[in-house]
């Protein structure tokens, strides 16, 4: 387990992953911060420390059930015909379905951050909320509505690392805890951060249209998908890791010229 965890690849898979969760967490944030300020000023703090960790809870919980399926990887109906071949599981579909789903979720959040970017801080402006613990429904609701592309882009980033499953699981529990851990302790300079440079979260939804593909490729991967004799490759991780580290630094350097502009 210390050994895996150790691992060059474990480590980058981290690393990427955690930096993943905080980006992508910042719309939590900010929607947690919304219903939050619609409480007395001396209930604030602790409505939004306790909804991000109520956040991280449920994304461990999610992340146990997704992993439970993940592990269903005996096909239960074989696609043969002359042409297509397909061993499909419960493993395969989730993969699938994930994959489809990110890249949708991103694709269609990039254009309403373009096009209207506080259509849903309006929606959640509008909801009346008198008492903590309406609040903390709010801010329930809202963490399960951000915690599937979470787990999905977990699930990404680390399966096919071990052949045990559950230790990708730790490595996402991990991740998860530190992300959180970071948004509680710097809330507000990472919100600051994310509000000076935008392009910080449109790039972060841009990986997990890379994701979602990887995902897809991999359910028919392991499915042992093939087409007219043709078979499908996994995607080496580090095709993704490599992608994100020279997009963000490309964005660090064009960062530095604005600045120097």
């Amino acid at each position: 387990m210390l050994e895996f965890l150790l691992s060059g690849e474990a480590i980058m898979a981290l690393l990427t992953l955690t930096f993943l969760e905080v980006i992508l967490g910042i719309d939590n944030i900010v929607f947690i911060s919304i219903a939050a300020n619609k409480l007395p000023e001396t209930q604030r703090s602790k409505a939004t420390t306790i909804g991000l960790l109520l956040a991280m809870f449920q994304r461990i919980i999610l992340l146990f059930f997704v992993s439970f399926l993940i592990g269903l990887d005996d096909p239960f109906y074989t696609i043969d015909t002359s042409w297509l071949h397909i061993g499909i599981s419960w493993q395969a579909i989730i993969l699938f379905s994930g994959g489809l789903f990110l890249i949708y979720k991103s694709t269609s959040e990039i254009r309403e951050k373009v096009e209207n970017p506080t259509h849903d801080e309006h929606s959640v402006k509008s909801k009346k909320i008198k008492s903590l613990a309406q609040a903390l429904v709010q801010i329930l609701i809202i963490d399960f509505i951000f915690s599937i592309d979470s787990i999905l882009t977990a699930v990404g980033m680390t399966n096919g690392l071990h052949p045990n499953h559950n230790y990708a699981l730790i490595l996402m529990i991990i991740a998860v805890v530190i992300s959180i851990g970071i948004m509680i302790a710097f809330v507000n300079p990472v919100r600051r951060f994310i509000d000076n440079h935008p392009s910080m979260q449109v790039l972060g939804l841009a990986f997990l249209i890379l994701i979602g593909f990887m995902l897809i490729t991999e359910a028919a991967h392991l499915s042992h998908t093939s087409i007219f004799d043709q078979t499908i490759g996994a995607i080496p991780k580090g095709y993704l890791y490599f992608a994100i580290a020279f997009s963000l630094f490309v964005e660090l350097l064009n960062f530095k010229t604005s600045k120097k502009r």
